[in-house]
Protein backbone atom coordinates (compact mmCIF):
# COMPACT_ATOMS: atom_id res chain seq x y z
CA UNK A 1 0.00 0.00 0.00
CA UNK A 2 1.57 3.10 -1.11
CA UNK A 3 0.92 6.23 0.89
CA UNK A 4 1.86 10.25 0.40
CA UNK A 5 4.04 9.26 -2.34
CA UNK A 6 1.22 8.28 -4.51
CA UNK A 7 1.32 10.18 -7.94
CA UNK A 8 -2.49 11.50 -6.92
CA UNK A 9 -0.65 13.53 -3.84
CA UNK A 10 2.40 14.32 -5.13
CA UNK A 11 3.40 17.81 -6.24
CA UNK A 12 3.10 18.89 -9.35
CA UNK A 13 6.42 20.73 -11.01
CA UNK A 14 5.11 22.76 -12.97
CA UNK A 15 2.84 24.50 -10.66
CA UNK A 16 4.92 25.10 -8.08
CA UNK A 17 4.69 28.75 -8.27
CA UNK A 18 0.61 28.61 -8.68
CA UNK A 19 0.07 31.33 -6.26
CA UNK A 20 2.08 33.94 -8.17
CA UNK A 21 0.46 32.66 -11.77
CA UNK A 22 -1.77 35.24 -13.39
CA UNK A 23 -5.17 34.25 -14.17
CA UNK A 24 -4.66 33.93 -17.93
CA UNK A 25 -0.91 31.56 -16.61
CA UNK A 26 -2.94 29.84 -14.63
CA UNK A 27 -5.73 29.01 -16.79
CA UNK A 28 -3.45 28.24 -19.34
CA UNK A 29 -0.89 25.68 -17.12
CA UNK A 30 -4.45 24.02 -16.03
CA UNK A 31 -5.42 23.62 -19.63
CA UNK A 32 -2.42 22.10 -20.59
CA UNK A 33 -2.49 19.80 -17.70
CA UNK A 34 -5.73 18.41 -18.51
CA UNK A 35 -4.19 17.72 -22.23
CA UNK A 36 -2.27 15.05 -20.86
CA UNK A 37 -5.49 13.23 -19.28
CA UNK A 38 -6.64 12.11 -22.40
CA UNK A 39 -3.41 10.52 -23.31
CA UNK A 40 -3.76 8.83 -19.70
CA UNK A 41 -7.12 7.52 -20.28
CA UNK A 42 -5.49 6.09 -24.01
CA UNK A 43 -3.15 3.91 -22.23
CA UNK A 44 -5.82 1.77 -20.08
CA UNK A 45 -7.95 1.62 -23.23
CA UNK A 46 -7.60 -2.23 -23.10
CA UNK A 47 -8.74 -2.37 -19.72
CA UNK A 48 -11.78 -0.29 -20.29
CA UNK A 49 -12.28 -2.76 -23.26
CA UNK A 50 -12.08 -5.64 -21.10
CA UNK A 51 -14.69 -3.77 -17.92
CA UNK A 52 -17.11 -2.92 -21.26
CA UNK A 53 -17.24 -6.84 -22.12
CA UNK A 54 -17.95 -7.79 -18.07
CA UNK A 55 -20.83 -4.86 -18.34
CA UNK A 56 -22.30 -6.25 -21.48
CA UNK A 57 -22.36 -9.63 -20.30
CA UNK A 58 -23.79 -8.66 -16.93
CA UNK A 59 -26.70 -6.25 -18.60
CA UNK A 60 -27.31 -9.02 -21.02
CA UNK A 61 -27.98 -11.32 -18.27
CA UNK A 62 -30.15 -9.33 -16.51
CA UNK A 63 -27.88 -8.13 -14.00
CA UNK A 64 -26.72 -4.44 -12.78
CA UNK A 65 -23.74 -2.24 -13.46
CA UNK A 66 -22.99 -0.83 -10.15
CA UNK A 67 -21.17 1.96 -9.42
CA UNK A 68 -19.43 2.20 -6.14
CA UNK A 69 -17.27 5.57 -4.93
CA UNK A 70 -16.60 7.71 -1.74
CA UNK A 71 -16.00 11.76 -2.93
CA UNK A 72 -15.62 12.80 -5.97
CA UNK A 73 -14.94 9.47 -7.54
CA UNK A 74 -18.73 8.23 -5.90
CA UNK A 75 -20.67 11.38 -6.99
CA UNK A 76 -19.49 10.96 -10.65
CA UNK A 77 -20.50 7.33 -10.71
CA UNK A 78 -24.04 8.52 -9.29
CA UNK A 79 -24.00 10.64 -12.22
CA UNK A 80 -23.29 8.55 -15.01
CA UNK A 81 -26.24 6.23 -13.55
CA UNK A 82 -28.87 9.11 -13.58
CA UNK A 83 -27.62 10.04 -17.27
CA UNK A 84 -28.11 6.25 -18.54
CA UNK A 85 -32.24 6.38 -18.38
CA UNK A 86 -33.15 9.32 -20.39
CA UNK A 87 -29.96 8.16 -22.87
CA UNK A 88 -30.54 4.51 -23.17
CA UNK A 89 -34.25 4.81 -21.67
CA UNK A 90 -32.75 2.08 -18.98
CA UNK A 91 -34.91 0.62 -16.26
CA UNK A 92 -33.83 3.52 -13.20
CA UNK A 93 -32.23 0.71 -11.84
CA UNK A 94 -30.00 -1.00 -14.12
CA UNK A 95 -27.71 1.16 -13.49
CA UNK A 96 -27.27 2.07 -10.20
CA UNK A 97 -24.47 4.77 -8.76
CA UNK A 98 -23.63 3.95 -4.37
CA UNK A 99 -21.77 6.76 -2.62
CA UNK A 100 -20.46 6.57 0.44
CA UNK A 101 -22.09 8.27 3.16
CA UNK A 102 -25.57 8.23 0.91
CA UNK A 103 -27.63 10.41 -1.05
CA UNK A 104 -26.86 13.51 1.13
CA UNK A 105 -23.32 13.07 0.44
CA UNK A 106 -23.99 14.26 -3.26
CA UNK A 107 -24.31 17.79 -1.63
CA UNK A 108 -22.11 17.66 0.90
CA UNK A 109 -19.22 15.79 2.13
CA UNK A 110 -19.96 13.16 4.92
CA UNK A 111 -16.47 13.14 7.02
CA UNK A 112 -15.31 9.29 7.47
CA UNK A 113 -17.27 7.40 5.08
CA UNK A 114 -15.05 6.48 3.21
CA UNK A 115 -12.99 5.08 5.82
CA UNK A 116 -15.53 2.06 6.64
CA UNK A 117 -15.08 -0.83 4.97
CA UNK A 118 -18.20 -2.07 6.17
CA UNK A 119 -20.15 1.33 4.87
CA UNK A 120 -19.05 -0.84 1.01
CA UNK A 121 -20.52 -4.14 2.16
CA UNK A 122 -23.71 -2.39 3.85
CA UNK A 123 -24.60 -0.49 0.76
CA UNK A 124 -24.51 -2.91 -1.79
CA UNK A 125 -26.06 -5.74 0.37
CA UNK A 126 -28.73 -2.77 0.91
CA UNK A 127 -29.68 -3.12 -2.89
CA UNK A 128 -29.57 -7.07 -3.14
CA UNK A 129 -26.20 -7.77 -4.80
CA UNK A 130 -26.11 -10.95 -6.81
CA UNK A 131 -23.82 -12.90 -8.63
CA UNK A 132 -25.37 -11.66 -12.10
CA UNK A 133 -24.43 -8.15 -10.88
CA UNK A 134 -21.05 -6.32 -12.20
CA UNK A 135 -19.72 -3.59 -9.42
CA UNK A 136 -17.48 -0.64 -10.65
CA UNK A 137 -15.21 0.16 -7.91
CA UNK A 138 -14.03 4.19 -8.57
CA UNK A 139 -11.37 5.72 -6.08
CA UNK A 140 -8.71 8.24 -7.51
CA UNK A 141 -6.07 7.07 -4.69
CA UNK A 142 -6.69 3.71 -5.20
CA UNK A 143 -6.84 2.49 -1.38
CA UNK A 144 -10.32 3.78 -0.46
CA UNK A 145 -11.03 1.33 2.29
CA UNK A 146 -15.27 1.73 1.60
CA UNK A 147 -14.19 0.82 -2.52
CA UNK A 148 -11.54 -2.23 -1.29
CA UNK A 149 -14.96 -3.91 1.29
CA UNK A 150 -17.09 -2.79 -1.30
CA UNK A 151 -15.49 -5.33 -4.30
CA UNK A 152 -14.58 -7.87 -1.59
CA UNK A 153 -17.81 -8.36 -0.98
CA UNK A 154 -18.97 -8.13 -4.63
CA UNK A 155 -16.17 -11.28 -5.23
CA UNK A 156 -17.61 -12.93 -2.20
CA UNK A 157 -20.82 -13.19 -3.67
CA UNK A 158 -19.64 -13.82 -7.17
CA UNK A 159 -20.23 -10.52 -8.91
CA UNK A 160 -17.89 -9.20 -11.62
CA UNK A 161 -15.86 -6.13 -10.64
CA UNK A 162 -13.87 -3.24 -12.36
CA UNK A 163 -11.90 -0.83 -10.12
CA UNK A 164 -10.60 2.68 -11.41
CA UNK A 165 -7.63 3.71 -9.88
CA UNK A 166 -5.85 7.10 -10.83
CA UNK A 167 -2.49 5.60 -9.80
CA UNK A 168 -0.49 2.70 -10.62
CA UNK A 169 0.00 -0.47 -9.02
CA UNK A 170 -3.07 1.23 -6.77
CA UNK A 171 -3.85 -1.30 -3.76
CA UNK A 172 -7.56 -1.14 -5.21
CA UNK A 173 -6.37 -3.39 -8.62
CA UNK A 174 -5.75 -6.55 -6.80
CA UNK A 175 -9.71 -6.50 -5.44
CA UNK A 176 -10.66 -6.51 -8.78
CA UNK A 177 -11.07 -9.00 -11.93
CA UNK A 178 -10.21 -5.71 -14.12
CA UNK A 179 -8.07 -3.15 -12.67
CA UNK A 180 -7.94 0.08 -14.47
CA UNK A 181 -4.99 2.09 -13.81
CA UNK A 182 -4.72 5.83 -14.78
CA UNK A 183 -1.97 7.74 -14.70
CA UNK A 184 -2.46 11.73 -15.19
CA UNK A 185 0.13 13.11 -13.30
CA UNK A 186 0.29 14.81 -9.85
CA UNK A 187 -2.53 17.64 -10.06
CA UNK A 188 -2.27 21.00 -10.46
CA UNK A 189 -3.27 21.86 -6.95
CA UNK A 190 -1.17 19.21 -4.65
CA UNK A 191 -4.14 16.58 -3.95
CA UNK A 192 -7.09 18.29 -5.49
CA UNK A 193 -8.18 14.67 -7.12
CA UNK A 194 -11.29 16.55 -8.71
CA UNK A 195 -9.48 18.01 -11.43
CA UNK A 196 -7.68 16.03 -13.82
CA UNK A 197 -7.98 12.29 -11.89
CA UNK A 198 -11.67 13.19 -11.62
CA UNK A 199 -11.66 14.04 -15.50
CA UNK A 200 -10.13 11.38 -16.45
CA UNK A 201 -12.80 8.98 -14.38
CA UNK A 202 -15.39 11.12 -16.25
CA UNK A 203 -13.91 10.17 -19.34
CA UNK A 204 -13.69 6.55 -18.59
CA UNK A 205 -17.36 5.90 -16.69
CA UNK A 206 -18.35 7.32 -20.55
CA UNK A 207 -16.98 4.89 -22.12
CA UNK A 208 -17.90 1.97 -19.75
CA UNK A 209 -22.11 2.59 -20.21
CA UNK A 210 -21.88 4.25 -23.67
CA UNK A 211 -19.62 1.40 -25.41
CA UNK A 212 -21.81 -1.22 -23.17
CA UNK A 213 -24.82 0.43 -24.38
CA UNK A 214 -23.97 0.42 -28.06
CA UNK A 215 -23.27 -3.29 -27.74
CA UNK A 216 -26.94 -3.81 -26.45
CA UNK A 217 -27.89 -2.64 -29.22
CA UNK A 218 -28.85 1.34 -28.13
CA UNK A 219 -28.04 3.18 -31.14
CA UNK A 220 -28.19 2.98 -34.80
CA UNK A 221 -25.10 4.68 -36.33
CA UNK A 222 -24.39 7.42 -33.83
CA UNK A 223 -28.05 8.14 -33.07
CA UNK A 224 -29.66 7.31 -29.32
CA UNK A 225 -32.54 6.06 -30.86
CA UNK A 226 -33.30 4.64 -27.75
CA UNK A 227 -33.60 8.10 -26.20
CA UNK A 228 -35.98 8.23 -23.42
CA UNK A 229 -38.49 11.76 -24.93
CA UNK A 230 -39.94 12.77 -21.18
CA UNK A 231 -39.41 16.84 -22.07
CA UNK A 232 -39.73 19.03 -24.86
CA UNK A 233 -36.36 19.24 -26.02
CA UNK A 234 -35.96 15.22 -25.65
CA UNK A 235 -39.11 14.90 -27.87
CA UNK A 236 -37.86 17.20 -30.85
CA UNK A 237 -34.53 14.97 -30.79
CA UNK A 238 -36.31 12.32 -31.24
CA UNK A 239 -38.18 13.70 -34.14
CA UNK A 240 -34.65 14.51 -35.65
CA UNK A 241 -33.31 11.04 -34.95
CA UNK A 242 -36.18 9.86 -36.70
CA UNK A 243 -35.38 12.01 -39.65
CA UNK A 244 -31.96 11.32 -39.83
CA UNK A 245 -32.40 8.21 -39.50
CA UNK A 246 -34.85 7.42 -42.14
CA UNK A 247 -34.76 10.77 -44.24
CA UNK A 248 -38.46 11.04 -43.92
CA UNK A 249 -39.82 14.85 -42.88
CA UNK A 250 -40.81 16.22 -40.11
CA UNK A 251 -44.54 15.45 -40.49
CA UNK A 252 -43.84 11.49 -40.87
CA UNK A 253 -41.34 11.51 -38.27
CA UNK A 254 -43.87 12.71 -35.72
CA UNK A 255 -46.98 10.30 -36.94
CA UNK A 256 -44.33 7.40 -36.75
CA UNK A 257 -43.93 8.36 -33.12
CA UNK A 258 -46.72 9.18 -32.47
CA UNK A 259 -48.18 5.45 -33.43
CA UNK A 260 -45.21 3.80 -31.93
CA UNK A 261 -45.94 5.64 -28.09
CA UNK A 262 -42.76 7.98 -28.80
CA UNK A 263 -40.30 5.57 -29.22
CA UNK A 264 -37.35 6.64 -32.21
CA UNK A 265 -36.56 2.99 -32.70
CA UNK A 266 -39.95 1.46 -33.06
CA UNK A 267 -40.34 4.50 -35.16
CA UNK A 268 -37.35 4.53 -37.13
CA UNK A 269 -38.33 0.66 -37.84
CA UNK A 270 -41.82 1.61 -38.99
CA UNK A 271 -40.53 4.34 -41.86
CA UNK A 272 -37.75 2.32 -43.40
CA UNK A 273 -39.75 -1.32 -43.57
CA UNK A 274 -43.25 0.18 -44.21
CA UNK A 275 -44.79 -1.81 -41.24
CA UNK A 276 -46.70 -0.57 -38.53
CA UNK A 277 -45.98 -0.46 -34.98
CA UNK A 278 -46.84 -4.19 -33.75
CA UNK A 279 -44.80 -4.90 -36.76
CA UNK A 280 -42.01 -2.97 -36.00
CA UNK A 281 -42.10 -4.24 -31.91
CA UNK A 282 -42.05 -7.61 -33.22
CA UNK A 283 -38.80 -7.05 -35.92
CA UNK A 284 -37.23 -5.43 -33.16
CA UNK A 285 -37.69 -8.57 -30.41
CA UNK A 286 -36.79 -10.92 -33.07
CA UNK A 287 -33.40 -8.89 -33.48
CA UNK A 288 -32.81 -8.46 -30.01
CA UNK A 289 -33.40 -4.78 -30.30
CA UNK A 290 -30.97 -3.59 -32.83
CA UNK A 291 -32.24 -1.87 -35.48
CA UNK A 292 -30.20 -2.87 -38.27
CA UNK A 293 -31.12 -6.72 -37.29
CA UNK A 294 -34.71 -5.43 -37.41
CA UNK A 295 -34.25 -4.01 -40.73
CA UNK A 296 -32.56 -7.02 -42.16
CA UNK A 297 -35.33 -9.04 -41.26
CA UNK A 298 -38.01 -9.92 -44.57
Amino acid sequence: MQDIGTITEGRNPRTLSLDELSVDDLLAVMNAEDHRVADAVQRALPQIGRAVELIVSALRGGGRLIYLGAGTSGRLGVLDAAECPPTFSTDPGQVIGLLAGGNGAMFQAVEGAEDSVELGVADLTRVGLTAADVVVGIAASGRTPYVIGGLDHARGVGAATVSIACNPDAQVSAHADVAIEVDNGPEVLTGSTRLKAGTSQKLILNMLSTAAMVRLGKTYGNLMVDVAPTNLKLLDRAVRIVREATGCDTDEARRALDASGNHAKTAIVMVLCAVDADQARRRLAAANGFVRGALGQR
